[in-house]
């Protein structure tokens, strides 16, 4: 049984109202401010850290910034190929569902362009090289040699994700930069439409498969989770180099591991933990696959809202 009413005609609908291009964001007089936090505390999780000063914490949020952008825009890089794969194998589908599919591509390719813009102004105003992880070719490279189905199990909880962080953590924060934030806003307004599509794309994929298949595709998707778990434990050992490099001062071994550990809990709460537990996810992913789904809340469970953060 459905527990939702998305369709392709009211999505399709729906992208044409919520139009925006990206000099309407970045550019001109629209510029990252410095002297404020970019992400918010329940993704950040860096007000209560110990060790470091008000400006310190600040430069960590920042830094998180940077690296939430270019995760997502390295995650758009396996989106955008998944999505057209996916129209591609079945064209002979009602053309609004074709245009409502090239529609959620083309609105990927701009997210994607969206965020190596925002990177490149914060990379002239922090001045401090901010390493990521990489590159995103090989990471695609790795997701999309999984099950169809394991990949868009994946994108679906990334799009639910991004509905999460902005409902519950960007909307009513006004400490956040406002250029910043207006960005996250408009990345929501058309994730909200893509989280609707890529449903219904988890719904068909898993339709013709025998309950051994969609099991099989389960592990695909833990597997992609692990892929990029490993990454986000990587990325805060390059946001701990630039926070010593930024801040001038290198941390001792103590504040290292006690920055190290709350940062490895906010990373993945916040692109693992924040996904895996939408109720919108779990709806899905238990309507194909019950045993799947206990088997990804107990995930889940690993990946969830660090404590600091719960209690602040």
């Amino acid at each position: 049984m459905r527990h939702h009413g998305f369709s392709y005609q009211a999505a399709f609908r729906n992208s044409l109202r919520v139009k925006w291009q990206i000099e309407d964001l970045i550019g001109g007089d629209k510029t990252l401010d410095f002297s404020r936090p970019f992400l918010p505390e329940a993704l950040a999780a860096t007000a209560t850290l110990p060790g470091l000063d008000r400006h310190e914490k600040t430069l960590l949020n920042q830094i998180r910034g940077h690296n939430y952008l270019y995760l997502f825009g390295l995650v758009e890089e396996f989106i955008l190929p998944f999505v057209l794969d996916h129209v591609r194998n079945r064209l002979q589908a009602p053309d609004i569902e074709t245009r409502a599919l090239l529609n959620f591509a083309a609105e990927e390719a701009k997210h994607i362009d969206l965020f190596k813009r925002f990177r490149a102004a914060f990379e002239m105003g922090f001045r401090v090289p901010c390493r990521v992880i990489g590159p995103p070719e090989a990471i695609a490279e790795a997701v999309l040699a999984h099950h169809p189905l394991s990949v868009a199990l994946a994108i679906l909880q990334i799009e639910w994700m991004t509905q999460r962080h902005y409902l519950d953590s960007v909307e009513g924060d006004d400490s956040l930069d406002p250029c910043f934030k207006d960005l996250l806003k408009h990345h929501w307004m058309e994730e909200a439409g893509h989280a609707k599509l890529d449903t219904l794309m988890v719904e068909e994929l898993a339709w013709h498969l025998t309950a051994a298949e969609i099991a099989e595709a389960v592990d695909g998707y833990i597997a992609i989770i692990q892929i990029l778990n490993a990454g986000l434990l990587q990325q805060v050992e390059f946001d701990l180099t630039a926070l010593q490099a930024a801040s001038g001062r290198s941390l001792t071994e103590k504040e290292l591991a006690e920055i190290r550990f709350a940062q490895q809990a906010a990373m993945r709460w916040t692109f693992l933990g924040s996904g895996m537990s939408h109720p919108m996810f779990r709806a899905t992913l238990g309507g194909i696959s019950r045993q799947g789904a206990v088997r990804v809340d107990a995930l889940a469970g690993i990946f969830g809202r660090p404590e600091s953060v719960v209690a602040g």
